[in-house]
């Protein structure tokens, strides 16, 4: 288990990295909202969950998570003074997975991360991505670019569909068997149309949606 800690107290970052490396975990500590952000940027590669306090320097954590969820599906869990209901629900809906307030028990924070790992590994990835557009299954919610995207829930079905076979020639069949399945009588001009609304949604991303003719559609990184 190797966590990434973004908290600026620099007590509670010592005896939580101590407590958790005797435990055989690994510890990356961030002490400001910027360099969090910035190591959200970088990426998230590597490590199995996230511990976030929410009144940091630089940036609080409520935008470092809204940022984490645009990139990432790992799991979030804030720990912070911040104990009020309204606080509680926003982290909730922001996408964290848990909501520990100060102060806690090192035995327990420790417990509650091994319980969050082992519920998430594993699973099937949520988050799906392909050059520019980020696709968020679970979430429900595109981003091209960086900035979100209201997709129909067609247009989400195939784009779904292309991401999880990138670099597949996907024929009009195939997605008219797959999206709106045997119930649905439409024609391959249906998918026509989807595709085109789709590319116009996604902008300048649109492009990586490339047709082969006679055949059907692909999506491609670039």
């Amino acid at each position: 288990m190797n966590i990434l800690l973004i908290e600026d107290d620099l007590r509670i970052c010592e005896v939580t990295e101590k407590y958790f490396t005797n435990q055989g975990a690994g510890v990356t500590v961030v002490t400001n909202g910027k360099d969090a952000l910035d190591r959200v940027a970088a990426g998230l590669e590597g490590f199995s969950l996230v511990l976030l306090d929410i009144m940091l320097p630089g940036a609080d954590g409520f935008t470092i998570c809204r940022s984490i969820r645009r990139i990432s599906d790992i799991p979030v869990l804030f720990i912070t003074a911040k104990g009020r209901e309204e606080d509680i629900l926003h982290g909730y809906d922001l996408g964290c997975d848990d909501y520990i307030v100060k102060p806690f028990l090192l035995s327990a924070l420790y417990a509650k991360c091994c319980a969050v790992c082992k519920r998430t590994e594993g699973k099937p990835d949520t988050v799906l991505t392909c050059g520019a557009i980020r696709l968020d299954t679970r979430r429900l919610t595109c981003f091209a670019g960086g900035q979100e995207i209201e997709l129909t829930p067609k247009g989400f079905a195939i784009l779904r569909y292309l991401m999880e076979h990138p670099g597949w020639t996907v024929s009009r069949d195939t997605l008219l068997d797959r999206v709106w399945g045997e119930d649905d009588f439409v024609i391959d001009r249906v998918v026509d149309n989807h595709i085109k609304r789709l590319r116009k949604a996604l902008g300048s991303a649109g492009k990586q949606i490339h047709t082969v003719i006679g055949r059907g559609y692909k999506l491609m990184e670039e």
